[in-house]
């Protein structure tokens, strides 16, 4: 009796653990990744953003899913993250997509495009209009999936050594500009360069350029661009909307088991709208302190930006004749933008245009 008994037992045990045997051997085991990022340490918002998307990522997964974040020089320079993603070097890389429409003109239409969409068109336009399909299939083409992770919103339109009155002082004007605004640019005569983040200040100190832009008061004062250029002008209208963006490893993506995949574009969900916050709370005060400090903000002239409208308008058609992906999104991305821009202007501008003018409250 007392051996049937153990057997029995024995059997029951042997049962029940081999019941709980698969949601252990299920459960997925520890991954580790790496994060390069465009951006130098000292941008407190785009760095620090990738920060809080790792902790987000880790805090979903119970510490299973671990990605380390590296800030611009420490695996690869800012300007080479899209390669290192691409050929493995990293699993992921957050940038400005736009560094790298050299390699395919339509990347553009992620980061945004000049006088295009602000940061809520951008939004809709991508979620809800089938932006973010058209753009993953370019990205696709290079091993790339691609998550919007931020948001900058209207950039300005960067610090000048001298005054900009006419479209010929836009001549000679050795700019630091990258993406399409620099390609358009051209087009009036500057001389545009693009050089990474955290390498713009010595540039611009030692004369190799004469003008500069990046993002907007909180950031470009982290630069220090106002310590040699005064005149700092807006708007940014080479980016609208200009949208941070994360890039994975196509095949590193596919070994993930459904759970990290869903923490991780869950949490850079949550950074395209936490950045894109943090920066309309921040740039007011920057901004202040900046016109404190001797800087002089100034508008484009009209003249001036009709110019960069017009070569903007002739960029668009050479490249929709040059490139089968510009042309393919363009066509889609220019009617979204004009039905957006009636119902922005029915209501959005209407009370904005009245709230800006009126007394405060």
């Amino acid at each position: 009796m007392k051996r049937r008994k153990f057997i029995t037992v024995a059997a029951t045990g042997l049962a029940a653990g081999s019941l709980a045997a698969p949601a252990v051997a299920q459960a997925p085991g520890a991954v580790r990744w790496r994060l390069t990022t465009s951006w130098p340490k000292s941008l407190d918002t785009m760095y620090g953003s990738n920060e809080a998307f790792a902790k987000r990522v880790s805090d979903l997964t119970d510490g299973k899913f671990e990605i380390r974040i590296f800030a611009a020089g420490e695996i690869v320079p800012g300007l080479q993250v899209l390669d290192a993603v691409q050929n493995g070097t990293v699993e992921a890389g957050n940038t400005l997509t736009s560094f790298f429409i050299g390699k395919r003109p339509a990347y553009s239409f992620d980061a945004g495009l000049a006088f295009g969409m602000n940061s809520r068109q951008q939004n809709a336009w991508m979620y809800a209009a089938g932006g973010l399909e058209m753009v993953r299939e370019v990205f696709k083409k290079d091993n790339l999936l691609l998550f919007p992770a931020g948001n900058v919103g209207v950039q300005m339109g960067g610090f000048y050594r001298k005054e900009i009155k006419t479209v010929e002082d836009l001549k000679g004007l050795k700019f630091r500009i990258g993406g399409i605004g620099g390609t358009i640019l051209q087009k009036l005569g500057v001389i545009p360069q693009q050089i990474a983040p955290g390498d713009i200040y010595p540039a611009l100190e030692r004369g190799t350029i004469d003008a500069a832009e990046f993002v907007g008061p909180h950031d470009d004062e982290k630069l220090g661009l106002h310590k040699i250029a005064k005149f700092y002008y807006t708007p940014g209208w080479w980016e609208g909307s200009a949208q941070d963006s994360t890039l994975v490893n196509l095949t590193a993506w596919e070994t993930l088991p459904p759970q990290f995949k869903s923490a991780f574009e869950v949490a850079a969900l949550e950074q395209n709208l936490m950045m894109i916050a943090r920066y309309d709370a921040l740039n007011p005060i920057a901004l202040k302190r900046l016109i404190a400090q001797g800087v002089q903000v100034k508008q484009f002239p009209r003249a001036v930006m009709d110019a960069c409208y017009k070569a903007t308008q002739e960029t668009y058609d050479e490249l929709s004749a040059q490139d089968e992906d510009f042309r393919r999104i363009y066509t889609a991305w220019r009617q979204f933008l004009a039905e957006s821009n009636q119902w922005f202007r029915v209501a959005e501008f209407v009370l904005d245009s009245y709230r800006f003018a009126a007394k405060p409250l």
